[in-house]
């Protein structure tokens, strides 16, 4: 099924679930998830595969087991690419991201080297400017108040030696082209625009090495 955009009856499920968020509500529109959610999540992240790797929708489910939250399905469906990005949709609107939400250590240790090395550092400083010249925020996970141990304070990047990941985000509030072929569009053109970035990362800090990471 190609993809078509997500009928105004994806929001409405979601709004929904936002005033009820039951098992009595989930069973009584489960239809309308399958349908109305999920089927244009499954058909978006098809057309998206050639280009951008292979997609997994997430669970409904919510981990309660440790949250004081106990309401037990997400309000958005989401899904990660195989090349980094991410997609998700609420009641809300649309939003996509990619990077490196949260650095094992291996990969921090080699994060923080390529930004301290005035070569690599400063070509990550020019992708991130090039990608936010674009309308898209990209912005710190977990974030020192400072440079970390064995890094000068006032080193000339310490902002970015203070994080402890590293991702592009952009939302889109729902409006008329949500239900068209345009929203891939924007997910298109936000996954282009924040490749340079990725690559980056790719490059210079790759997949973790210690045995149960990501």
């Amino acid at each position: 099924m190609a993809f078509n955009g997500w009928p105004a009856e994806a929001l409405e499920f979601y709004e929904g679930l936002a005033a009820d968020n039951s098992k009595t509500y989930w069973t009584a529109h489960k239809a309308s998830y399958e349908r109305d959610v999920h089927a244009p999540m499954a058909a978006l992240l098809a057309d998206l595969e050639d280009e951008f790797g292979e997609g997994r929708i997430f669970r409904p489910y919510r981990d309660v087991r440790f949250s004081a939250d106990k309401t037990p399905y997400k309000t958005a469906i989401a899904a990660s690419l195989a090349d980094g990005g991410y997609v998700q949709l609420s009641a809300t609107g649309l939003a996509a991201g990619s990077g490196m939400y949260q650095m094992a250590a291996d990969q921090l240790e080699r994060y923080r080297r390529a930004v301290a090395e005035d070569l690599t550092g400063k070509d990550l400083q020019k992708v991130i400017t090039a990608v936010e010249e674009h309308g898209i925020a990209v912005s710190g996970h977990q974030s020192l108040k400072s440079a970390p141990r064995g890094y000068p304070k006032d080193h000339p990047r310490a902002d970015l030696l203070r994080h402890k990941g590293l991702v592009a985000w952009q939302d889109w509030p729902a409006r008329a082209w949500l239900g068209t072929p345009a929203a891939k569009d924007r997910v298109t053109g936000f996954f282009r625009a924040t490749r340079p970035l990725c690559d980056w990362l790719n490059r210079h800090v790759g997949d973790t090495q210690i045995t149960g990471g990501r």
